[in-house]
């Protein structure tokens, strides 16, 4: 098992994975297996359950997503989610190599790496030996929930978006999208991030305070949702009316509306932004874990 080949896999610098351990894509007999993996820490792996519980299957996608998983004498130990972005389920750190290899040797660019961040520096690290140089590191990004009610009054002009606001919508998700990694969405057209938000909208996932002047005021989204857990994704502060004390109001709705899909609220903030991180705190959500980001 796992803890007879681990003091050896340091010295697999080409991406070999050590004897007994075998990386390949999952299929959709791997789903069970996949599954049980995941929720052994159902809030840190929440984007892959909301991914097994949408498909169904852990077998690739139409769009060409796949999962690799990491088998250890046919036992699966951990996985990898390769899509647009790299997402690591209960990966050992020291399991990166012979996964990064596998992801490199796909062919394809991936937009970022995000998840616990053991392993997404982990695999940051071995990407950059085989030429995926990163434009940006977020190292340490809180891994935040609440189980409960929020601390503080929620702002009922919060309310679920709709497609009637959608032209209003989808530029503000894009300011938000622009000023978290620094280019715009749109770069490679517009029907697939468009989709996105659409999508969102039409599941009721995405949370708008359109003021009446039609001026989105504050939006978020549920962007991750299982039967226990959701992740809070895209929280944005029109800049105008910032630094006026509203976030925590706000993120009080959010949560309410958060509740009544699952018991657990979930998000993950750059540690660096301690406004952020305080009005989270005053809401009631509490610290559980680090994710990281890589930016690619």
């Amino acid at each position: 098992m796992l803890s007879r080949v681990a003091p050896w896999l340091a010295s697999h610098k080409d991406g070999a994975a050590p004897a007994g351990v075998l990386v390949r894509t999952l299929g959709g007999a791997d789903t069970a297996a996949l599954r049980g993996l995941a929720l052994q820490d159902p809030v840190a792996n929440v984007f892959i359950l909301a991914h097994l519980r949408t498909a169904g299957t852990a077998a690739p996608t139409t769009g060409g997503a796949s999962v690799l998983g990491v088998f250890d004498d046919g036992i699966l130990v951990g996985a990898c989610w390769t899509g647009a972005n790299l997402v690591p389920v209960q990966l050992d750190p020291s399991l990166a190599g012979p996964v990064a290899a596998a992801a490199h040797s796909a062919g394809r660019r991936y937009a970022s790496a995000f998840g616990p961040a053991e392993p997404v520096l982990a695999l940051h690290a071995e990407l950059e030996e085989l030429g995926h140089a990163a434009h940006e590191v977020r190292h340490e990004q809180p891994l935040m929930t609440l189980a409960g009610p929020p601390s503080v009054e929620p702002n009922r002009n919060l309310t679920l978006g709709r497609m009637a606001d959608f032209d209003r919508i989808l530029p503000a998700c894009a300011a938000m999208f622009e000023e978290e990694v620094g280019y715009s969405p749109f770069l490679g057209g517009r029907e697939f991030y468009s989709r996105r938000v659409e999508g969102l909208i039409r599941q009721g996932h995405s949370l708008v305070h359109l003021n009446a002047d039609g001026e989105v005021v504050f939006k978020a989204e549920l962007g991750a949702v299982t039967a226990d857990v959701t992740q809070i994704q895209g929280v944005w502060m029109n800049p105008l009316f910032r630094g006026q004390g509203l976030s925590a109001g706000y993120m009080a709705a959010v949560v309410e509306q958060a509740r009544k899909i699952a018991p657990v609220t979930s998000l993950y903030v750059n540690g660096f932004n301690a406004r952020a991180r305080a009005s989270y705190q005053r809401v009631g959500f509490r610290e559980v874990g680090t994710f990281a980001t890589v930016l690619f």
